[in-house]
Parts: C-alpha cells; sequence; structure tokens
C-alpha cells in the first residue's frame, strides 16, 4: 500500500508475523512528531533483539511534504533508521482510520491491535507497552 519505502525493502503482514511492530504516523512538518521522534529511535534500537520492529508511515500534511526527497531518513536532524512507508496517497492512513499526527499503533506478536497512542507524551507509559509486547525488563527509556 505504500507508494515507497526507505531504509527497507517492502514490508508485508506475513513478514511481520510474530514480531511486535510499532507504526508510527508521522509528518516531517510537524513539530509534536518532532517531539516524539527521540523515543521511538531510542525503542528501536533497544528492543530490536528483542522482536521489535518499528514502521514509520510518513503520511503527508501538506502538499510539500509529499517530496520525498524531503522525507530522506539520511537527514543529519532526523537520524531515522527504521523503515519507512511513504504514504502520500493517504491508502494507509485511511486503512487505519488514522486522524492525528503523530499516532502510535502497538501490536503484539499475535497481530492484535493493543494499544493506541495519538499525539506527543505518555512516553514511560509507550515504552511499559513496548516491554510488555517484547518480554523486556523495566529499562527507563533515555532518549537521544
Amino acid at each position: 500500500m505504500a507508494i515507497e519505502w526507505l531504509n527497507s525493502p517492502p514490508l508485508t503482514a506475513a513478514g511481520l508475523r510474530g514480531k511486535v511492530v510499532l507504526i508510527e504516523f508521522w509528518t516531517y512538518t510537524c513539530v509534536n512528531w518532532r517531539r516524539t521522534l527521540p523515543y521511538v529511535r531510542a525503542w528501536a534500537e533497544r528492543y530490536k533483539d528483542q522482536g521489535l520492529v518499528v514502521i514509520g508511515v510518513h503520511t503527508p500534511e501538506f502538499d510539500i511534504e509529499k517530496d520525498i526527497e524531503r522525507v530522506s531518513p539520511s537527514d543529519e536532524e532526523m537520524r531515522i533508521d527504521y523503515p519507512i512507508a511513504i504514504d502520500s496517497d493517504y491508502r494507509i492512513w485511511r486503512a487505519f482510520n488514522n486522524q492525528y499526527w503523530p499516532a502510535l499503533y502497538f501490536v503484539d506478536a499475535q497481530g492484535i491491535f493493543d494499544i493506541i497512542q495519538f499525539g506527543e507524551g505518555e512516553y514511560e507509559q509507550s515504552e511499559l507497552i513496548i516491554q510488555q509486547f517484547t518480554g523486556g525488563g523495566r529499562k527507563r527509556c533515555v532518549h537521544s
């Protein structure tokens, strides 16, 4: 459904089966999303060996944000290593019936969308969900 993928070949539901997935809807001009980025980056790194897959879904709010070159994760400020689905046509957005930037969708290893977090904040609670889903210990998130 993504028009393009950055940092990864296209991901599929079959390929993600059995993994804990954090889906993050964002757009690069959203200041609220920019405040969540250090946390999501830290979780992607910290829990990857425990099966967490973070997928960023870039859904533009404005026409200028449809320029994929502007979304490039190689931008020094963004430093995003996890897969990014480019959703300029809003197909993924509509499939999730999403309405917010940022939005986090937590999917357990059985493929069940268990928790949804809209907006920024609730970082400790979000990390606790990741820990529960991945079986990780109670580590406090220190973001960079």
